[in-house]
């Protein structure tokens, strides 16, 4: 089975702004490429492809989330200087 953290433990309580901020960023990853799709949707008076520039980007939401939860990008983040406000916790913890 697997070893789970405590809530108590886990980067999200320890550091609840980091994780908003960095769901924050997998969105606007997601948003960013579609929003020209999105605008051009909600322009339109039909509005048909607004549902799928919205799961759009709500599947490269998911990815660049899952991404960021994985243990070696998270581990290169906190080395890296310019990307390491992206880690789950900072690097003296």
């Amino acid at each position: 089975m697997a070893r789970h953290a405590k809530p108590e433990d886990s980067t999200q309580s320890k550091y609840p702004w980091r994780a908003t901020i960095r769901t924050l960023f997998a969105f606007l990853v997601g948003v960013g490429p579609l929003l020209p799709a999105i605008v051009a949707a909600a322009d339109s008076a039909g509005i048909p492809g607004a549902a799928g520039a919205s799961a759009g980007a709500l599947a490269v939401t998911g990815v660049v989330t899952r991404v960021l939860a994985i243990p070696g990008v998270n581990d290169l983040l906190q080395r890296s200087g310019a990307l390491a406000w992206l880690a789950a916790e900072p690097k003296s913890a």
